[in-house]
């Protein structure tokens, strides 16, 4: 697969190249320059059609829409995944605080139980170590 997407990135360079120097041919057009243009024009045919073969082994290929509008914004599109391993290790240490939070909690709770209901409580711990002894 990682062949396939870097002879489509080869392809897709070489048409932007092609059009790169079109686009300067045609901006100081010259008579003489019209051979040159035939074969730049010829080139980005041929450029389009490798480009239309390889999209035949890359339709399993899934891009996220947010890419799409990272490229409509100008970014870079390698921003996105950056900018996802960011979110995600932010939301991470969210959920991480939130469990802690929680484990002090069940904590404080079970002291605090354990002063009004000691039976109680000495019963649910008892069940709670007979639950983590048996097998899964």
């Amino acid at each position: 697969m990682a062949e396939k997407l870097e002879q489509l990135e080869q392809h897709l360079e070489q048409f932007i190249e092609n059009t790169r120097q079109m686009g300067i041919i045609v901006s100081d057009f010259q008579p003489q320059g019209q051979p040159v243009l035939n074969q730049k024009i010829h080139a980005m045919i041929t450029g389009m059609q490798e480009i239309d073969r390889c999209k035949s082994q890359l339709q399993d290929v899934q891009v996220p829409l947010e890419v799409f509008e990272y490229i409509d914004q100008g970014r870079n599109p390698q921003l996105y995944t950056k900018d996802c391993m960011e979110k995600s290790l932010a939301k991470n240490e969210q959920v991480k605080g939130k469990i802690d939070a929680l484990k002090k909690f069940r904590s404080q709770l079970i002291l605090e139980l354990d002063k009004v209901f000691p039976e109680e409580i000495a019963k649910y711990k008892a069940a709670r170590e007979i639950v983590k002894e048996e097998p899964s």
